[in-house]
């Protein structure tokens, strides 16, 4: 269900170029879920912008993983929470591109959705070291559980089946660390090992972060949080 929002929002870069990248994960993330949405919050000079990589089950979503970017807006810019369709974004870039618009602005579309996911905010602060997990075992473990789930769950197999299938590959950790393949999952699909190798850095670590029930996975081009 479609929930109008209280006023026009826009949201306002340093720059086209970190525009330009908020529609490249807008991109990656439309693959992901074709019918997916995106929050928006803007606070102060930063937007972050939280996509679902999988919506986790249960009364408190186990296994829930968010993927989020955070991005430079101008000085001075207006608070913004907005969680619309990633189709509606992606049709306001699809829009920019038809008509050669060059601004660093992006009107937010005036559609807010519900998403499920959305409603459970990870911590801001208070988030413990917990370690480091290469770049390319996460990507590895990405890569072998996308094969094993095409494989175990061909075209008419049962719900029940294909999401037991899922949580069981997604579920598992990744090398020796504790962190879930399903953090492999988003760091593979949204681009966070890093534009130059699609299997990231030779040697490139990702930072791992607790915080009560969340564990948070850090690259230099963007986070992971899982609640499993």
């Amino acid at each position: 269900m479609s929930i109008p929002t209280t006023g026009p929002a826009e949201l306002r870069f340093t720059d086209g170029e970190t525009l330009a990248d908020l529609a490249t994960y807008v991109r990656r993330a439309t693959r992901l879920d074709a019918d997916g949405a995106i929050r928006l919050q803007a606070v102060g000079a930063v937007l972050a912008a939280w996509v679902c990589v999988l919506p986790g089950s249960g009364l408190m979503r186990s296994g829930l993983t968010l993927g989020l970017r955070t991005m430079r807006l101008v000085e001075g810019h207006s608070p913004v929470d907005a969680t619309v369709a990633l189709a509606a974004l992606g049709d306001r870039f699809a829009r920019r591109a038809a008509t050669g618009d060059a601004t660093a602005q992006l009107p937010v579309p005036p559609q807010e959705v519900t998403a499920p996911w959305a409603g459970f905010t990870a911590p801001r602060g208070e988030w413990e070291p917990a370690g480091t997990v290469l770049v390319t075992d996460l990507v590895q473990a990405a890569r072998a559980g996308i094969e094993e789930v095409a494989v175990g769950a061909p075209e008419g197999s049962g719900s029940a089946a294909v999401g037991a299938l899922r949580s069981r590959v997604w579920g598992r950790t990744v090398g020796q660390s504790q962190v879930p393949a399903a953090a492999g999952l988003a760091v593979h699909t949204l681009g966070f090992a890093g534009p130059d190798r699609p299997g990231g850095a030779e040697g490139a670590v990702a930072t791992v972060h607790r915080s009560g029930p969340w564990l948070r996975v850090s690259t230099a081009a963007g986070h992971v949080l899982v609640r499993p």
